[in-house]
């Protein structure tokens, strides 16, 4: 069984950045589909951002231009940067990797 580490998460001001990472238990663990999601409190599980074989995939749109996903292989681990925050990504994040979930790590935004 996998464990995913997860770390970055806080507080920031509207405008702020904060950089999210995921690490496994497992150093040899290296799945060809990582990805974040977010939930939103009274809202469904969304995807953020997803990555194939060190290539960004997909980008939610309330995202683009905003958000990057890196792959940092040396550290075998799945990063979100996060730019520019608004309230509206207020949202308990979660990263995936393979078939592998992480608990979640709090992002809160004040306006």
């Amino acid at each position: 069984q996998v464990q995913l580490e997860e770390s970055g998460g806080g507080w920031a001001e509207s405008g702020g950045s904060l950089r999210l990472s995921c690490v496994p238990s497992e150093p040899m663990f290296n799945p060809e589909e990582v990805g974040w999601y977010r939930l939103a409190p009274g809202k469904h599980r969304d995807l953020v951002a997803s990555m194939m074989n060190g290539v960004p995939l997909l980008y939610n749109d309330a995202v683009k231009g905003r958000f990057t996903i890196v792959r940092d292989y040396a550290k075998n681990a799945v990063e979100l940067q996060m730019n520019d925050l608004k309230p509206a990504d207020t949202a308990e994040y979660y990263c995936k990797m393979g078939a592998y979930w992480g608990s979640g790590t709090a992002v809160i935004v004040s306006a």
